[in-house]
């Protein structure tokens, strides 16, 4: 049993250091599709895309009455250039929620005619203002020093141009990965490994895996996703908090100690109970989120799409979102895909009595 979970984590972990280390900005996502295409289609009897960029992996059920809808964001934030100075530095803003405190001296990736390589850097501190030593580093006063001039860099760039940071995946010890847009690439990983265990269980309904697009500028592919299918149930696979030595309380999920299963307003409680349920009589390690409001991932439009589709939420506590060295558990991954499957795998013929209030 040691030697199949550690072949299963093996493989996760690679499958996500490539679509990690991959870029995929919102609205940009297809550099990374071939890779999902290559993973899904050992997992599933049918792959498309449709016009919006989401990517769809169908796993046919035994009688396929009805359609449970998985779905993780492939996106990742990131920058776009603005403007190019006489002196040769591309100016930047941000694609979704960047923290610009953590942009200085960071490796990125310009994606212009050709990819280009550059660093982001600003006025060194022995030049600044006293005063200034201690404030944060605007992100209007950042460049991008690609080592050209600037009629090289015109060949090359223009504005408009996608920019993704350049990151390599680490290995931490007891199976920790860091990285780069872990949100929500994690997530897709989530979805391969239930696949996967389906694989061996005995379900009812037919499985549509979602990779959505541009979920981190408004949560766009989930709800064009959801509206296509209009699915009978929907499960969504998202990143959520974990506690640092610096989030005081404020943060109660812990890596390491199972994903989450949220419960609030965007959640159908039916579908809570049931996950539950299923994590306690599998023995599956898990964490209780509670929300209040919005959950800030796709589950907000999925919900909401056409009638309302009920809808639950799976997440993966992560430290450090929305930087370069997003942190994560891998047997929290495993743990969540394996919940997922078993709670599809033990869904009723008849999904119009669990889902009824």
């Amino acid at each position: 049993m040691v030697e199949v979970r550690d072949a299963q984590i093996s493989r996760a972990k690679e499958f996500l250091r490539r679509i990690s280390e991959s870029s995929g900005l919102s609205g940009y996502e297809y550099p990374i599709i071939p890779f999902l295409q290559e993973r899904f289609e050992s997992l599933a009897q049918e792959i498309k895309l449709d016009r919006f960029g989401n990517m769809y992996a169908l796993k046919r059920g035994t009688k396929g009455t009805y359609e449970v809808m998985l779905a993780a964001h492939m996106d990742e934030i990131g920058l776009m250039a603005k403007e190019i100075d006489s002196r040769g530095f591309v100016r930047f803003t941000s694609v979704g929620g960047v923290d610009q405190r953590t942009l200085l001296s960071q490796e990125v990736i310009v994606h212009g005619k050709k990819n280009l390589l550059g660093i982001i850097g600003t006025m060194p501190p022995h030049l600044l203002q006293e005063d200034a030593m201690e404030k944060a580093v605007n992100i209007e006063d950042m460049g991008i020093d690609l080592g050209l001039s600037y009629d090289q860099i015109k060949e090359y760039v223009q504005v408009g141009d996608p920019i993704t940071f350049k990151r390599k995946t680490l290995n931490l010890l007891n199976d920790v990965v860091a990285g780069k847009s872990l949100d929500d690439r994690a997530g897709i990983v989530v979805m391969a490994v239930c696949l996967e265990e389906l694989a061996k269980l005995h379900h009812v309904h037919d499985v549509i895996a979602v990779a959505t697009t541009q979920e981190e500028v408004g949560v766009r592919g989930a709800t064009t996703s959801a509206y296509n299918l209009n699915p009978d149930l929907a499960l969504v696979i998202d990143v959520t908090h974990a506690a640092t030595p610096d989030t005081k309380g404020q943060v109660n999920l812990e890596l390491g100690k199972g994903p989450s299963i949220a419960l609030g307003p965007n959640i159908h409680p039916a579908i809570h109970k049931q996950l539950l349920e299923t994590a306690v009589v599998e023995r599956i390690p898990h964490q209780i989120e509670p929300i209040p409001g919005i959950s800030g991932t796709d589950a907000w439009a999925i919900q909401v799409t056409q009638a309302g589709i009920p809808t639950g939420l799976v997440s993966i506590p992560l430290r450090y979102m929305h930087t370069s060295v997003e942190t994560l558990d891998m047997q929290d991954v495993i743990n969540a895909g394996k919940l997922l499957a078993y709670f599809i795998a033990n869904l009723p013929d008849d999904l119009e009595g669990l889902l009824c209030y």
